[in-house]
């Protein structure tokens, strides 16, 4: 059974659930029963899904910013160790020197230029680029240093090599949507929800009343599409930027 159709389920429920109580004791409720001696409980109940779909939206926000700010600190990361690489081999012999800053130049620019936009298209890191990353980790470590600078530089090349790649495997899951299914059904329902109960306490046609219906029905909209924007952090709008690979090069 998918969690969706548990998820129905268990909605059904409730809500039969709560009807039925509320139709039982209805009945039972005495032919002189003042309602009036009864709290309203309808704008309890507004202000309470009202306040409960604001700690929604909040986590949500919170969510995905949180995931774009990994995604940028990933980045930043493989460019830096892409960095420490061209500067580490500065002691090694200028062929082999020359190679390995080149092969990290022409892994550099297509990240910047091509993955990029491959990232925003398919939601995942891009066989090329894996290929030109393995081309620089194939040059690193197939040098024999011969003098002490060399050998000395040689293990570090290799780690900041490894942490690129590493960086690079964390930047590919952060290339898709990580909201899930669920919470985006729960967010859509919410807003519905949300904006549908204005109408439960009697709007009318007065110019601030309408005015404020459409502000809150905007700010609503907003607000999704900010978490609709910030959930894919290589996509448009506030994307991570590829800037740091093209300092590189």
């Amino acid at each position: 059974m998918s969690q969706w159709v548990v998820l129905l389920i268990a909605m059904a429920a409730v809500t039969a659930v709560v009807v039925s109580v509320v139709v039982l004791r209805q009945r039972r409720i005495a032919e002189d029963d003042d309602p009036s001696q009864t709290p309203d409980v309808i704008e309890y109940m507004v202000m309470m899904i009202g306040v409960i779909y604001a700690i929604v939206l909040g986590l949500a926000i919170a969510g995905v910013w949180e995931g774009r700010g990994a995604a940028q600190a990933d980045v930043l990361a493989e460019a830096q160790a892409l960095h420490e690489v061209k500067a580490r081999v500065q002691v090694y012999p200028p062929a082999v020197r020359d190679k390995i800053r080149a092969d990290v130049d022409a892994y550099a620019a297509f990240v910047a230029d091509k993955e990029w936009s491959f990232m925003r298209d398919h939601g995942k890191l891009s066989p090329q680029g894996t290929q030109l990353l393995n081309q620089v980790r194939t040059d690193v470590t197939r040098f024999d240093p011969k003098s002490d600078l060399a050998a000395q530089a040689y293990q570090p090349v290799v780690d900041e090599v490894a942490a690129a790649d590493t960086a690079r495997a964390s930047r590919g899951q952060s290339a898709g949507a990580t909201m899930p299914g669920v919470v985006w059904f729960g967010l859509v329902t919410g807003a519905l929800v949300t904006v549908g109960l204005i109408f439960t306490l009697q709007i009318r046609r007065s110019p601030k009343e309408l005015l404020l219906a459409g502000v809150f029905s905007a700010l609503i909209a907003f607000l999704l599409f900010l978490i609709w924007d910030l959930d894919a952090p290589f996509g448009s709008g506030l994307a991570v930027s590829a800037d740091v690979f093209r300092q590189l090069f």
